[in-house]
């Protein structure tokens, strides 16, 4: 089968959902979002990275002003590093000052929250959600957490879906939770490659540029609604 010929299956099984890979470093600068949305992030079948792309997904919607929330149901507490921003910072006060047994911690531009993979810590996550006031939120859940997300109340209610899968081996399988998310009104993309070792790992440090191998971004406009400069 040609390469047209895929691209016009995938097309047709999974409707109008961005497709992406990893992009080249030095494509342009992300614009981060002005307005406020919740992404939530996962995998499909066994592919791995999620977690990467949504610590990336962070870096890419913090600015200045305001500093993204990346919140890791099932995840460990994290730690603050020793350079944080100044939004990152106020992010964790506020959010201290209201979840505090949970221990939020400042990295680089993003502020990181960790809750159990329960109906508790889901009702957490959507707080922090709320204290975030407007900045973008970033999910994070294990394929057998997004379906309880989607349908436990008071769980973060999300406008976007960012799906890690490897679609030459999980296509089918990524074509119905992409229908599901689409049937809900979520904006869907999917990533087709891991992000590299250096990528991912500066992102888990909230220290990733737009510029430095991170999300490509066409999949940050559908999910962010915003651009590139430069």
């Amino acid at each position: 089968m040609s390469r047209a010929q895929v691209g016009a299956e995938v097309a047709a099984s999974f409707g109008p959902v961005v497709l992406g890979s990893p992009p080249e470093p030095g494509r342009g600068v992300f614009t981060a979002p002005r307005q406020g949305t919740v992404v939530v992030v996962s995998a499909i079948g066994g592919a791995e990275g999620s977690r990467g792309a949504a610590a990336a997904l962070s870096c890419a919607g913090s600015g200045v002003e305001k500093a993204a929330l990346l919140v890791d149901v099932g995840g460990r507490v994290p730690r603050p590093t020793l350079i944080a921003s100044a939004s990152a910072h106020r992010l964790e006060e506020r959010l201290a000052a209201r979840l505090p047994v949970l221990r939020p911690a400042a990295r680089g531009e993003v502020c990181h929250l960790a809750v159990a993979p329960d109906a508790d810590g889901l009702a957490a996550a959507g707080t922090a959600v709320t204290i975030a006031r407007g900045g973008l939120a970033v999910v994070h859940v294990a394929p057998e957490v997004l379906q309880p997300l989607l349908d436990t109340a008071g769980a973060p209610r999300p406008d976007a879906a960012l799906l890690r899968a490897d679609l030459a081996e999980a296509r089918p399988l990524a074509a119905l939770a992409v229908a599901g998310l689409l049937g809900r009104g979520l904006r869907v993309a999917v990533l087709k490659r891991r992000l590299s070792w250096v990528a991912e790992r500066r992102a888990g440090f909230g220290a990733l540029g737009s510029d430095s191998g991170g999300l490509p971004e066409p999949l940050l406009r559908r999910l962010l609604g915003a651009g590139a400069r430069g």
